[in-house]
């Protein structure tokens, strides 16, 4: 199909996540025949409902056991399975550049990896992925496809991105959620630095729009742990400013604060149906994709 020889791409980790396909939990529209469950009706696999059968209606699908009950002609309709369409949103923005002691890679490379095996899964069983890069406005826009050379282009654009600029999440997702016209999967890669409310608002009107919406939430381990012991200066990302802190004196208050913010982001992903995926860069990416793919059933 395609070789993983890209930067990005770790051949072993995708020959082993490649038993584990991304398919869609709720119904998708779609192009072609595939796996995923569509809206519109046809004689296909699994069974639906029935209409009145019409003049010219295929008579195999009739079915004689309710003629036999009801003395009148119905056909039995089915279910169609078709492919999906997947759309990337990676944040680019200034926060995701940020890489501790302890973590192996930045925000942004962890999460342009997992995008990377994301987009391969996809194209491997023959689905369609697209990819948006954004900060405070959609940088970069690649729009979806199933064709196996569409992985250089998304791998392309993803080693072109930078961390340099501010974010503004929620108004991106509202703008998402217009220009996406047929319901698929939607995964947000992001650290998720920005006002709760809004970005929840954003997400919520792509679920509006029947997209399924997977929210994979990108930190650092400091991030999380705030390990620091020493009087440290704290660089401002995204034009806030720098601050000199002990950081013993705040530490409590810091994972408090934090905790809030954990919860009330959690608790509105669940309320609007939407999986909430944490990916410390700290832990192995394919363990991590491993087993929420998994989880999907």
């Amino acid at each position: 199909m395609m070789k993983p020889s890209q930067q990005l791409l770790d051949p072993q980790m995708l020959a082993r996540l490649q038993a584990l396909p991304l398919r869609a939990r709720r119904t998708v529209e779609g192009y072609t025949a595939g796996v995923h469950r569509s809206p519109f009706h046809g004689f296909s696999i699994e069974f639906a409902e029935h209409r009145d059968y019409s003049p010219g209606d295929d008579l195999r699908y009739l079915d004689w056991k309710v003629f036999g009950r009801t003395d009148k002609y119905y056909l039995k309709q089915f279910e169609e399975e078709t492919n999906l369409v997947c759309h990337l949103l990676l944040d680019t923005s200034e926060s995701m550049c940020y890489q501790s002691d302890v973590a192996p890679a930045s925000k942004l490379d962890y999460a342009r990896r997992a995008a990377a095996a994301l987009a391969y899964l996809v194209l491997h069983q023959q689905d369609s992925i697209g990819l948006v890069a954004f900060d405070s406005e959609i940088r970069s826009l690649v729009r979806a496809s199933s064709n196996p050379s569409h992985l250089k282009e998304i791998l392309h654009v993803m080693e072109g991105t930078s961390a340099e600029r501010e974010t503004s999440i929620g108004p991106i997702f509202h703008d998402l959620a217009e220009r996406i016209k047929r319901r698929g999967i939607v995964i947000v890669l992001s650290d998720l630095f920005d006002d709760v409310d809004s970005l929840l608002k954003g997400l919520k009107h792509l679920r509006h729009r029947r997209h399924e919406v997977i929210l994979m939430h990108v930190l650092d381990p400091a991030e999380v742990d705030f390990p620091f012991e020493r009087i440290t200066l704290f660089r401002g990302l995204e034009n806030l400013p720098n601050v000199l802190v002990e950081p013993r004196a705040i530490r409590k208050a810091y994972l408090a604060e934090f905790g809030r913010y954990l919860r009330k982001l959690q608790t509105g992903c669940r309320a609007h149906a939407i999986d909430y995926v944490p990916m410390r860069t700290d832990r192995p990416l394919e363990v991590t994709l491993a087993s929420y793919l998994a989880s999907r059933g």
